[in-house]
């Protein structure tokens, strides 16, 4: 008996654990966005070099269909911290004079490393303020640069050697976050039944917040859609 009754257990606890719901969405924009601006890399021609068409600005990505891309989607208010996942490791390059990802979300704690796949000098200035600020020289060929951050925050980066370059660490205190693409697109799986507020960041147009009930498996569809303003 005991041991019916321990397998009963084993299998209850198993299946409260395989309950769980997805949010998914798409993140849209309605206005005029900016008109993306060619960047001028001729001050170094070994970035200039690597590129056949001139690449552009990324302060603000659309696609098809009104999609707005590289918004950062994520549960702030409900899950809690199940602390660091075994996501694959993380790597944020400098490749082409460009920042890969532009936006690199990652979990609080959770290590990555900025790699240099440039033939030129980089310098990366990580400009936190809630986390420590700093500012590494990398040369091309130099071993990757390893980081981590134990406080949430929204981290702009810069190339002080490359000043069209820019991106962000976006550091996270929940495993429940996507950053949109694919023509807008977020998913938002494994949240477990409760009552959730998801917020989505936009690094030129701010933030918006909505709430959403998940009660079993299944999927809530949740939708953004950023007033665009052009430059």
């Amino acid at each position: 008996m005991r041991q019916v009754a321990l397998v009963l257990l084993v299998f209850l606890v198993v299946s409260i654990q395989m309950v769980a719901g997805t949010v998914t969405g798409k993140i849209t924009y309605t206005g005029t966005p900016p008109k993306p601006r060619i960047i001028d890399m001729s001050k170094d021609p070994n970035c200039t070099k690597q590129h056949a068409v001139p690449v552009t600005t990324q302060l603000v990505v659309t696609g098809p269909n009104n999609a707005l891309e590289n918004v950062v989607v994520y549960i702030s208010s409900g899950a809690l911290d199940e602390g660091q996942t075994t996501a694959p490791a993380l790597t944020y390059d400098q490749k082409g004079c460009m920042y890969i990802p532009h936006i690199l979300a990652v979990h609080t704690n959770q290590e990555f490393q900025v790699l240099n796949s440039d033939p030129t000098l980089h310098n990366v200035h990580a400009m936190a303020k809630v986390n420590q600020e700093w500012n590494k020289s990398q040369s091309p060929g130099a071993p990757p640069i390893v980081a981590k951050y134990d406080k949430q925050e929204f981290i702009p980066v810069q190339c002080n050697v490359h000043p069209w370059m820019h991106g962000y660490f976006v550091v996270l205190s929940t495993n429940h976050y996507d950053v949109s693409k694919d023509g807008g697109l977020f998913k938002l799986p494994d949240l477990p039944p409760g009552k959730y507020t998801i917020t989505a960041w936009q690094e030129d147009y701010g933030t918006q917040t909505a709430d959403v009930t998940i009660t079993g498996n299944e999927t809530k569809e949740v939708n953004f859609a950023f007033n665009a303003k052009p430059y």
